[in-house]
């Protein structure tokens, strides 16, 4: 097996992004990333900066010239995206990923080079049937439903990937992911229910929790996540095809909220406040009750299985944020 010399990472600066650019630079690999820092960080590669094996562009992927002047590279990874439809923002999500992704294919058709693309576990939609396998039906709702511009974005971007693949003859793989969470997440709705219920925890605030709280999902610990994209990078047999990239343990989002709390060890009860959609959505919007992945094709081909307990992982990602508050109190006392 020949390693990928040099990899191109969109939305390096991001929470995957910069875990997988640790990796890669750790690897021996040289490193190109490209981030617009809309919704990445700069501090998230800091450490990087100054490495010869890493170069930064500050670009948008949505713009062609992004890539007009760039080498040639072994590997493309895209994980550059827009989500959240339901904030309103139906319209950027969808252009955003279709131009992004349609850019990066193209530089990709014009370098020859396998192009790994980051999907979502939102595309299975509504799909009755457990766990998700990669090749169960897209069960999505109306298109007058705003929720799903992202899964639709994520849909169209797999499609387009495959028919470059078997119209220019360059690799292709499709990792789509399940709740990712860990150190550099965001810290809002973005960043996933974890992210926001471990802030109001430590804040001693209510957790807000949208509907009954009886729907769920399987989290997965970041340093897994890179596990499954760098096997991707690296396994010429991963080429063609599409994995489930993601633990299949599922929790309630309200047993999430309990979890939290008590891995916290916080004084005082739980403080719980049930919110319905309509109250941030305005309108209708349908939720997946159920979601966790069929993992054994990562298993057989990538050799990859979630390794981090859903304990353990939530225990290092509250260590982090409780560091967030202790940097952002040593920063007011300095101010003061």
């Amino acid at each position: 097996m020949i390693l990928p010399r040099k990899v191109l990472v969109t939305g390096v600066a991001g929470f995957i992004g910069s875990h997988l650019l640790d990796k890669l630079i750790a690897a021996g690999h040289q490193v190109v990333g490209v981030d617009n820092l809309c919704m990445g960080k700069l501090e998230n590669i800091a450490h990087h900066l100054d490495n010869p094996a890493f170069k930064f562009l500050q670009r948008d992927i949505t713009e062609a010239s992004t890539f007009a002047d760039l080498e040639d590279f072994d590997c493309l990874v895209h994980l550059a995206a827009f989500k959240i439809p339901r904030y309103g923002k139906a319209i950027d999500t969808l252009k955003i990923n279709y131009q992004g992704t349609e850019n990066v294919l193209e530089f990709a058709r014009s370098r020859n080079c396998k192009c790994v693309l980051a999907s979502t576990s939102d595309v299975y939609g509504r799909n009755p049937k457990l766990p998700f396998n990669e090749d169960d039906d897209s069960v999505l709702g109306s298109s007058k439903v705003a929720r799903w511009s992202y899964a639709v974005s994520k849909l169209f971007d797999e499609h387009l990937a495959f028919a470059y693949q078997e119209s220019y003859g360059f690799p292709v793989v499709i990792l789509r992911f399940f709740g990712s969470y860990g150190p550099r997440h965001h810290l809002s709705w973005w960043g996933g229910p974890q992210s926001v219920f471990i802030e109001q925890v430590l804040s001693d605030r209510e957790i807000q929790i949208h509907g009954d709280g009886l729907q769920t999902r399987s989290f997965t610990y970041i340093s897994d996540t890179i596990a499954g994209i760098y096997a991707a990078i690296i396994k010429p047999e991963a080429n063609g095809e599409i994995f489930n990239i993601g633990s299949d343990r599922e929790i309630s989002i309200l047993n999430l909220a309990k979890t939290i709390k008590i891995l916290s060890d916080t004084p005082g009860n739980l403080k719980l406040r049930f919110v319905p959609y309509e109250s941030f959505t305005g309108k209708k919007y349908e939720d997946v009750r159920r979601r966790v992945p069929d993992s054994r094709r990562c298993e057989q081909i990538l050799g990859i299985k979630a390794a981090v307990s859903l304990e353990e992982g939530l225990l290092r990602t509250i260590a982090w944020h409780r560091s967030l508050k202790s940097q952002e109190d040593s920063s007011l006392l300095v101010l003061s």
